[in-house]
């Protein structure tokens, strides 16, 4: 993937993050990505600093994801 594409990549990813934030309940752990630092605008940055951010933010994206959601019981 070459870095345009990655950067593209990222820029997606982080909107796909502001909408999930949007909800009522957001439970992201994005630790790592914030503390990281790299941002989709972080254009002067390396390719491989963007690839690590990209693994950073979809890793926080599917552990929220992993999680089971309590379901209510049917009525009878």
């Amino acid at each position: 993937m070459k870095k345009q594409e990655l950067i593209h990549l990222h820029g997606l990813l982080s909107e796909v993050r502001s909408e999930y934030e949007g909800e009522e309940e957001p439970d992201l752990d994005l630790s790592g990505y914030e503390e990281f630092g790299v941002q989709p605008t972080s254009i002067h940055r390396s390719k491989t600093d963007h690839k690590r951010a990209v693994f950073e933010l979809v890793d926080g994206l599917t552990d929220s994801l992993d999680e089971p959601e309590t379901v209510p019981a049917a009525a009878d």
